[in-house]
């Protein structure tokens, strides 16, 4: 199993730390803070890898936020038409911080697959470790356990950013490379690039993924729409 998309919502933690270390002195935050979030995409991508069989999927989160950095949050996911899996429930934690106008986010997440068959193994949680300065961030992440022995002590390293156009509009990019523990997988690169327009009523994006695995049409390029609204 390879589980991008939720990203999203685990970096808008990291990203606060550093719209936090840039706010004035005279500002007085909350010392709790919970968002939500819905939305819909045409197909759910996590490290250039497509977990909904190319199929649209539906996603929702819930964070919870505590002005010295600690955060604790949930999101599921439908998994298109993979009945075998059913639906994702990721839980994840962590702490966000300040260095030297660095922001970094330490964590866990646990990818979890509630509805799939026994035979499966497909549940495992990893932790990460990721910088942001401005408008790029790098990050490591780690599969410390998993039902699936195969995917234990997998590496994900990724490194991307979003500047602004003009407006409400930006780009974004990503490179991300996964390296297996076990021989028998087979190491990939992925890459992407995304448009993206933030509005009033929600979030919009257009996306291009791919990635340069052997099997077949695991590498072809794809594109893909999503839109999102927070709470």
């Amino acid at each position: 199993m390879n589980k991008t998309f939720k990203r999203v919502a685990l970096m808008s933690a990291a990203s606060s730390t550093l719209v936090v270390g840039s706010l004035a002195s005279g500002t007085v935050l909350a010392e709790h803070s919970y968002s939500a979030n819905v939305g819909v995409t045409s197909n759910y991508i996590f490290r250039g890898v497509t977990e909904s069989g190319d199929d649209a999927a539906v996603f929702g989160g819930l964070d919870y936020e505590h002005i010295s950095g600690f955060y604790l949050g949930t999101w599921v996911s439908s998994l298109g038409g993979d009945e075998e899996l059913g639906h994702e429930v990721d839980v994840y934690g962590g702490f966000t911080f300040d260095v030297e106008g660095f922001g970094v986010d330490i964590g866990y997440t646990y990818f979890g697959f509630p509805q799939a068959d026994s035979d499966l193994d497909a549940d495992f949680g990893e932790i990460h470790a990721e910088v942001g300065y401005g408008p790029v961030y790098a990050g490591v992440f780690y599969v410390i356990h998993a039902d699936d022995s195969a995917f234990e002590d997998t590496i994900s390293y990724e490194l991307g950013g979003e500047v602004p156009i003009a407006g409400n509009l930006s780009a974004g990019a990503q490179v991300g490379f996964v390296d297996f523990d076990d021989s028998a997988e087979e190491d990939y690169l992925w890459w992407s690039l995304s448009l993206n327009k933030a509005t009033d009523m929600g979030d919009f994006s257009f996306a291009y993924v791919q990635n340069d695995l052997s099997a077949l049409n695991d590498d072809d390029p794809r594109f893909y729409v999503t839109y999102e609204i927070g709470f």
